[in-house]
């Protein structure tokens, strides 16, 4: 559902699972880094503020959200309950976004039929670089503070 109208103002926060007994995995790419940094924080204000320790927060980063498929994957055998991918992949002249954007959904959502730990898809793909924006912070707020919220519910599973 389009950010617009699907935002952390309609999420009562009290109904979050605690997330002091979870680990997290949490894998970021280094691109687009100024919007991956915003996503990256919104995560982890959130998991702390369930109770999530810092230890229990573990971060991996990647050059690209290519790479976030291998790194999760990666992270898969380490000892956490769920896993966040985080990235930005921003509409160029080329077919690139389409490929990069793809593959990326794809890889993320295989690792999740395959493997035994949740994998949540944090990858904005937008038009351009206020798109991004808007939802790493901006006035659609920061999608990694909702991918926070699914990688607590589902960990809770």
């Amino acid at each position: 559902m389009s950010s617009e109208f699907n935002n952390l103002n309609n999420i009562d926060l009290k109904k979050i699972p605690d997330a002091s007994n979870f680990k997290f995995g949490i894998v970021v790419s280094k691109w687009n880094r100024e919007i991956t940094d915003n996503l990256l924080k919104g995560c982890i204000d959130l998991l702390k503020s369930k109770g999530a320790l810092d230890i229990n927060i573990n971060i991996l980063k990647v050059p690209g959200s290519f790479e976030l498929i291998y790194g999760c994957k990666k992270m898969q055998q380490e000892d956490v309950n769920a896993i966040i991918a985080i990235g930005s992949v921003i509409r160029g002249e080329t077919k690139h976004f389409d490929f990069i954007c793809n593959a990326t959904s794809n890889g993320i959502k295989d690792l999740n039929l395959s493997g035994n730990i949740p994998v949540i898809f944090c990858v904005l793909t937008d038009e351009n670089m206020e798109q991004a924006i808007d939802r790493s912070g901006g006035k659609f707020g920061n999608k990694g503070t909702e991918s926070a919220i699914a990688a607590i519910e589902m960990a809770a599973i």
